[in-house]
């Protein structure tokens, strides 16, 4: 885009969308953050959101957002899904979860909440969450209707959707589709139908015996989202729930139609983004990314792990940070956390804090494999800190600094280790970054003059092993 004009976004359009400003050559506000934020020219965040390969969450009703941006132009993004269920928790604890999503920094949470008073819950996180929240408009609109999903009508769902709009929800996840062909399709999976939200529809259709409305009424919904900037994230209902199930027919058949859908937002000048799997085995990932973007003209990809085994329950974090750093070094944008708890129970406190810091890493270390200009920066001057046994700036570089001193103060609590050049690891005589610097100094370890400083922390050591 060779010119454009810098102004504020304009609420008073019937489209208000920052993709139709930016398609109009507005540089608003939200953009020019996100620009700042990721040291990106405004010109390039421009460009890139009229093309649709860069999104920027931000419902004009959501008043404590700060702005940021998810697509391949800028740093690797993730999402934490958090929310109650039918059986557990209430306000106060997703509240808790949402402190945990602040403090170790993923960058937008869904708020997947089944039971209670969803939209007083939703609403508590709005107004506490500087970042984006996105939503499952079909699960309250379920229980609206007694959690039988045979009783739910178009006009519910859409009262919902334009409901959750207006409070300020910024992206809303629509399992649009999956349509009544490719039901038998999934005959032959090990797991079925495993996304909460295509299950319901699909329960829906056969009910029915008609098509997806969230597919017919999808004009309908993009009317919507125009109104208050709603971004669409294209629910991947027919993701795969196992290895055996991976880039088997019924995922591609829904993927042919989610690239229909995104050609369809983009004409409604409404920012959308794609889901993917789910669980796929390693070897997968880079065809399914391509696969994507090739289908879905690049819409920015919108990743659940992806798992790359199925035998570790209690560990899904690890299996699927494993998966997520391959699709984010091929391209894509958006990683969508998984729990400790994933197949097990509703994630607390806790287990949200395990889920950010895997992604955390997936997505930092996608960035520093794509070559991000300064990605690596962080990584290089945490070295520097760790040669230099500068443990203070070593915790503080962290990604999680309360682990990292607590581990290193388990063995070693006193103040004066913490200028000591030698960890538990290996102690005072076998550190080989300790003795890589003699060497480079050309002083061998056995001859080395110690001053009073490390004859004291020696001594100190000594005494804490009980010699």
């Amino acid at each position: 885009m060779a010119t454009y004009r810098r102004a504020a976004r304009d609420t008073s359009r019937p489209n208000v969308t920052l993709l139709h400003h930016a398609r109009q050559g507005i540089l608003t506000d939200e953009m020019a953050a996100v620009a700042e934020r990721e040291n990106v020219a405004p010109d390039v965040i421009l460009e890139e959101m009229a093309r649709g390969r860069l999104i920027i969450p931000a419902n004009i009703n959501h008043a404590r957002l700060e702005p940021m941006g998810i697509g391949i132009a800028v740093t690797t993004k993730i999402n934490a899904n958090i929310g109650n269920s039918a059986v557990t928790s209430d306000a106060s604890g997703e509240l808790e979860k949402l402190e945990m999503i602040l403090k170790y920094g993923a960058d937008t949470f869904m708020d997947l909440s089944s039971g209670g008073d969803i939209p007083t819950i939703r609403q508590a996180l709005i107004d506490a969450s500087p970042v984006p929240i996105g939503t499952v408009p079909l699960y309250e609109a379920i229980t609206r209707v007694g959690g039988e999903p045979p009783k739910m009508t178009p006009d519910g769902i859409l009262e919902v959707i334009e409901e959750q709009a207006v409070q300020g929800v910024d992206y809303m996840t629509i399992h649009c589709g999956i349509l009544r062909e490719h039901l038998p399709l999934v005959n032959h999976r090990i797991t079925g139908i495993v996304s909460r939200g295509g299950s319901l529809m699909a329960h829906w259709m056969v009910s029915h015996e008609e098509e997806n409305p969230l597919y017919t009424h999808f004009d309908e919904i993009l009317k919507i989202f125009q109104q208050y900037d709603v971004t669409v994230s294209l629910g991947d209902s027919l993701r795969p729930g196992c290895l055996a199930d991976a880039t088997d027919a019924a995922q591609l058949a829904e993927l042919r139609v989610l690239g229909e859908l995104v050609q369809r937002c983009w004409d409604a000048d409404v920012q959308v983004m794609v889901e993917g799997p789910g669980h796929i085995p390693l070897d997968e990932i880079e065809y399914n990314v391509k696969l994507q973007q090739e289908i879905c003209k690049e819409a920015p990809f919108y990743v659940l792990g992806p798992l790359v085994t199925d035998i570790a329950p209690g560990y899904d974090h690890i299996t699927s940070a494993i998966g997520a750093t391959v699709a984010a070094f091929h391209g894509a944008a958006f990683l969508c956390y998984v729990t400790p708890k994933e197949h097990l129970g509703l994630p607390n406190a806790e287990d949200v804090k395990q889920g950010i810091i895997a992604y955390k890493i997936a997505a930092h270390a996608g960035d520093v494999a794509r070559k991000r200009p300064g990605a690596r920066d962080w990584d290089d001057e945490l070295s520097r800190a760790r040669f230099a046994f500068d443990w203070e700036r070593q915790f503080e570089l962290a990604l999680d600094t309360e682990t990292a001193r607590a581990m290193h103060d388990e063995t070693l609590p006193d103040e004066a280790f913490k200028s000591a050049e030698f960890c538990s690891m290996c102690g005072p005589s076998f550190c080989s970054m300790r003795i890589s610097q003699d060497i480079g100094a050309g002083i061998m370890p056995e001859v080395r003059a110690k001053d009073r400083r490390k004859q004291e922390v020696a001594e100190k050591l000594k005494a804490a092993a009980g010699e």
